[in-house]
């Protein structure tokens, strides 16, 4: 049964505010505050217009803002269908316990089926026991065959770069 103390509704424009102040809450969680570099402009550019880059969804215990999630489509060859992935979630800590980062998945993996994805994924930090053990729980499976690849600053525009002034010719 839902628990009536949350309400889960769709972020708009208006909430950037709220939702970088929450990101930059899981980024001081992860121990990673340093990489925060959205803005209040950027989520709001994000979120809006025709093809938004992604969605994001808050809870809410009364006025207070208790945990978010935020998502966006991927495409698999494979599958030839497009499919979900979850940025974040994230629930305040003195909101943890009460079941809302289930009803937070829940609710994302309700959009991923309703638009007919086939998968939703999403990562986790390998020293994140609690929130492995809770995706665990759901049965989630993890995917240790892939590794995940990240390039970035001097190294992407090291590669960006080249052949740049033969390019698109």
């Amino acid at each position: 049964m839902a628990d009536a103390r949350f309400q889960i509704v769709s972020a708009t424009e208006a909430d950037a505010p709220l939702l970088l102040r929450l990101i930059r809450e899981l980024a001081e969680y992860e121990r990673l505050l340093d990489g925060v570099e959205a803005t209040e402009e950027g989520l709001r550019e994000a979120l809006t217009g025709p093809r938004p880059a992604v969605e994001a969804v808050i809870a809410h215990s009364g006025e207070e803002a208790a945990g978010f999630a935020l998502y966006f489509h991927h495409f698999s060859t494979f599958t030839g269908r497009r499919g979900l992935y979850l940025e974040d979630i994230y629930v305040r800590p003195e909101w943890r316990g009460h079941g809302l980062g289930r009803r937070l998945l829940a609710h994302v993996a309700r959009v991923a089926r309703d638009r007919r994805c086939p998968r939703m994924e999403w990562a986790v930090l390998n020293w994140n026991r609690g929130a492995i053990g809770f995706y665990d729980g759901l049965g989630a499976v993890p995917m240790s065959d892939w590794i995940v690849y990240r390039l970035s600053g001097e190294a992407l525009e090291r590669i960006a770069a080249e052949g740049e002034e033969t390019a698109d010719r």
